[in-house]
Order: structure tokens, then C-alpha cells, then sequence
């Protein structure tokens, strides 16, 4: 998917753990299928999960979930990642990598269940995120989720040139302007997942039990939250998901335009190489035309 990855396979990660973690350098391997873009993910015996970073940035991601989780998961109704180890680089694999708990169910590209539950579910689970003190927080810089949608106009507008005809780009860029023109959040920022789509939440018997992937744990806007209204819910669900969540208008239209940024530039980016996540993106990119 990269041109700079680092390819992460079984043998890679036997050797890691012979080096690092000899007790579990046994245990059964299986790389586990997804079509996340920064990391590949092992299961390790039948509790464990280790995660390697691909890309050099995706290293810090595994450093916040480790330091900040810990103290947010137990405010939170459904469970996330608890780090148990951390891997330091070595047998020329470059990055930190850590193993956490294994969370059993299936995740959202693949899992059936009730939207109208799960829109009150997930914004309960948010809210309580927002609710989190946030004090000593990291903040989202300009260009992350979490801060000023105008940080990422230029991507954005480079995204739907190279798409050209591929999309609506006259319909797209309207609907990327209206979230620009949207007022800016004015107030302390809160705690923000930043990437809450649907590979990242996991079922069991069709109901939400776990939400992982909190690399892009900021405190900011909480707007970037709102893409499952696009990604995930359409009609009714997104509506009660709005409801729950208790957004005003200008908040609903920041988190429009933070679907806009992320379906664009992953159609751009990932066009060749990840159909996984085109068809996802492109699926969240109708509904937001549609709710345009």
C-alpha cells in the first residue's frame, strides 16, 4: 500500500518474539485479516494481538494507546486495546510494536447488526470519550483530526483533482466548502478517537462490545467523531446517532467535511492497492452526497 513499508510476516514476527518474549514465541501465529492501512495485526495464542507498524509515523501510535488507555478504559462502556508488552526494534524490523489483550468478535466491514441500536451504542461510547478529563491530553495539531478542517483543505482539493471524473468533483468540492465555511469549535478541546469507522469496532452478537485502534487519540474537535454518519449510518440511524450525540449544526457540518477529507484522499491514495477500503470510502462518500 505504501511505497515505504516495512512488510511484517509470520517469520518476522516468530523471530521478534524468540528475541523479545520467549514465552510466547510458541504460541500459534495468524495474521489477521483487515484492510487497515498503518499496521499489521498477528493473533497470538488465543488471548493476545500483536501490532506492527508499517510506516515509521505508525510507531507513535502504538505509544499513545499504551500511556493513555490505561486511565480511559475504565470510563468507558466497551472495551479497548490493554497493551500488556512493548517490543523495542530489532532483527533489522525498525519500529516499537507492542501486544495487547485480544478482543474477541468480529469487526464492523464484516459484522451484522442493528444500526438503530448500534448509532445509540457507539454515541454513548464517544460521549463518554468526550467526557474524559483531558488534562495533559495531547493536543491535535494542524492537519489532524481533531483540529481545523481548514489544515487539510489544500489535501483535500489536491485529492479530487486527481480523481477527476471518478467522482462528482463539482457535488464533492460544494460539500467540502460548506463544512469549511462551518464555525470553527471554540472550546477546550475533548478527547477524540479520530478514526472510529467501521474496522474499528468490534461485535459480538451483533451488539458493540469493543472499539480499538486509538492511534489517532487526540483532545480537539470532537466533529472527526461524527464519520460513521456517513460511514456506518444513513436515514433514521444516522439521524438518532445525531440526536445522541447532541451536535449542533455547525459541529454536524465539521464532521461532514472530515468524512470529505478522509474518503477523497484514501480514494486517491488507495485506488490500486486497497479495494477493502475504496469500497468503504466510496460508500461514505455517496451518503454524504446524498446528505448533501
Amino acid at each position: 500500500m505504501h511505497v515505504d513499508q516495512v512488510n511484517v510476516d509470520e517469520h518476522v514476527v516468530r523471530a521478534l518474539l524468540r528475541d523479545q518474549f520467549p514465552h510466547w514465541a510458541d504460541l500459534p501465529l495468524k495474521p489477521v485479516s483487515s484492510y487497515g492501512t498503518e499496521h499489521s495485526i498477528f493473533r497470538i495464542g488465543h488471548g493476545l494481538a500483536g501490532r506492527f507498524p508499517l510506516l515509521p509515523d505508525a510507531g507513535s501510535a502504538t505509544a499513545v494507546e499504551a500511556r493513555w488507555l490505561p486511565g480511559l478504559a475504565p470510563l468507558l462502556p466497551c472495551r479497548v486495546p490493554v497493551v500488556v508488552a512493548h517490543g523495542r526494534p530489532a532483527l533489522s524490523y525498525p519500529f516499537t510494536w507492542t501486544i495487547s489483550e485480544w478482543l474477541d468478535g468480529e469487526d464492523g466491514s464484516t459484522a451484522t447488526y442493528d444500526e438503530m441500536r448500534l448509532a445509540r451504542d457507539l454515541a454513548d461510547f464517544l460521549t463518554a470519550l468526550e467526557r474524559a478529563d483531558a488534562t495533559g491530553a495531547p493536543s491535535a495539531l494542524p492537519g489532524q483530526r481533531g483540529a481545523p478542517l481548514a489544515g487539510v483543505d489544500a489535501p483535500v482539493r489536491r485529492a479530487i483533482e486527481q480523481l477527476g471524473d471518478r467522482i462528482d468533483a463539482a457535488a464533492v468540492t460544494r460539500s467540502w466548502e460548506q463544512s469549511l465555511d462551518a464555525d470553527e469549535w471554540r472550546r477546550p478541546g475533548v478527547w477524540t478517537h479520530g478514526d472510529p469507522l467501521p474496522g474499528n469496532l468490534i461485535f459480538q452478537d451483533g451488539r458493540l462490545t469493543a472499539v480499538i485502534d486509538f492511534g489517532g487519540l487526540k483532545a480537539g474537535d470532537p466533529a472527526c467523531d461524527l464519520q460513521p454518519a456517513w460511514n456506518t449510518f444513513s436515514g433514521a440511524s444516522r439521524r438518532l446517532f445525531r440526536e445522541a450525540m447532541g451536535v449542533d449544526d455547525a459541529t454536524w457540518l465539521r464532521g461532514r467535511g472530515w468524512t470529505v477529507y478522509q474518503t477523497v484522499t484514501g480514494l486517491a491514495y488507495y485506488w490500486d492497492t486497497n479495494p477493502r477500503m475504496i469500497r468503504q470510502v466510496s460508500h461514505a462518500l455517496d451518503q454524504v452526497l446524498a446528505d448533501s
